[in-house]
């Protein structure tokens, strides 16, 4: 019988998260050190977590124990827009548990986090990873990586017989999968495929620890707490998407330049993204509504602007599989560059197994509510009304019916 999907421990080291949480963590270090932060759990899927509470918080105090080892730091130290004063933070760096309460309230299962941005940033990814594994642990202790890898050579199998080489040769899939993965040991074998069997072009993944440890590129930018953040860091509301894109490109200077922009919604962001941001910015990243109609907008604000959207790369993250991908490949090849970034279809797709659907957004920034409202219903998330009322009223966005 092949190997099972668990080991012993589930985060394996203080890399084994995504990209962006470390290029937003340089940020949060370089720009607000000291800025206070609240984040919430949510399970979107309504999964009873409570009986599972005592695996979790095992996992979650060994975070407490992590730190980054030299060779890891040097892996780092060769990212050109690494600095070294957030390589000597990172190389500090430890989870403080005191920021993070979690329990049962109301007969459910929370999770919360409240401290300094620059010391909880962290926290995110490894969090959902253990709650998404102690959960498959309990009900699918049977699974086995070679149930992974056979379902990943099915998906393999099928990509060769619908899509041409022509197309093979410009498909580019990345794995943003660490977040809701089945387990580590079926993420680290799903990239390893990748990366020596994929038809396509596979571009790297956004988990830093298997990029360090299999040699690949790690990937990734910004993610909806930038922007949602500058809500309650910029002298006005209206300006908070341009104070955070300013932000970051005097942070980054060109580089790292792909821009999300579903946090309020894409209208609103291309109110914005004026011809500055535009030539400044590589592409964009969608994440929320139907993915070609907010591709027709991109490629029609770079025209409008007199940009050749040939120029510019569209990413797309939003809960996709190949099939999805193609689609939408087909739909926009030779009008704009663009490149797949899947999940959970990647890192969570085994016969039997239904996948969590659980996200931990920030909700408080400096003691004040801030939103993440998007170009799907589902999607928003704050925990005051009257914060999204007022943030719909100044960017414009209609109420939803």
């Amino acid at each position: 019988m092949s190997e099972s999907a668990f080991a012993d421990r589930i985060v394996q080291s203080l890399l084994d998260t995504d990209f962006y949480k470390l290029t937003m963590m340089q940020a949060v270090l370089h720009n607000y050190p000291n800025v206070d932060v609240e984040w919430e759990f949510r399970c979107r899927n309504g999964e009873d977590l409570r009986p599972y509470l005592g695996q979790i918080r095992a996992e979650v105090e060994r975070l407490a124990d992590m730190n980054i080892s030299d060779e890891q730091l040097g892996f780092l130290e060769k990212i050109s827009f690494m600095k070294p004063d957030f390589l000597r933070f990172l190389g500090l760096f430890r989870f403080n548990l005191r920021y993070l309460k979690m329990g049962i309230e109301n007969d459910q299962f929370y999770l919360r986090l409240h401290g300094p941005w620059l010391h909880v940033i962290l926290f995110e990814v490894p969090l959902l990873a253990i709650i998404s594994e102690v959960r498959n642990r309990n009900r699918y202790p049977q699974v086995r990586l070679e149930q992974a890898r056979e379902q990943l050579l099915r998906k393999f199998d099928w990509l060769r017989a619908n899509a041409s080489d022509d197309e093979l040769a410009e498909l580019q899939v990345a794995d943003f999968g660490t977040r809701r993965r089945f387990s580590y040991g079926v993420q680290e074998t799903v990239v390893k495929v990748l990366a020596a069997e994929f038809p396509a072009r596979f571009v790297g993944t956004s988990n830093v620890h298997l990029a360090w440890k299999l040699d690949i590129k790690p990937l990734g930018t910004m993610a909806h707490e930038w922007i949602m953040a500058h809500q309650q860091l910029g002298p006005r509301l209206i300006d908070s998407q341009i104070a955070a894109l300013d932000c970051w490109v005097r942070e980054y200077r060109g580089l790292l330049g792909i821009a999300l922009t579903d946090c309020i919604t894409m209208d609103a962001f291309l109110r914005d993204f004026d011809l500055y941001f535009a030539k400044l910015f590589d592409g964009l990243r969608h994440d929320s509504g139907d993915p070609v109609i907010w591709a027709e907008k991109a490629i029609a604000h770079y025209r409008k602007l007199g940009i050749d959207p040939m120029t510019k790369t569209l990413v797309f993250s939003d809960g996709l599989n190949l099939t999805r991908s193609l689609e939408i490949f087909r739909a926009l090849r030779g009008r704009i560059n663009v490149s797949f970034g899947i999940g959970t279809n990647l890192t969570c797709d085994i016969p039997g197994v239904a996948p969590m659907s659980i996200v931990l957004k920030m909700t408080d920034c400096n003691g004040q509510p801030v939103a993440k409202i998007s170009d799907e219903a589902a999607k928003t998330q704050c925990r005051d009304p009257n914060f999204v009322s007022y943030l719909r009223h100044v960017f414009q966005v209609p109420s939803e019916e």
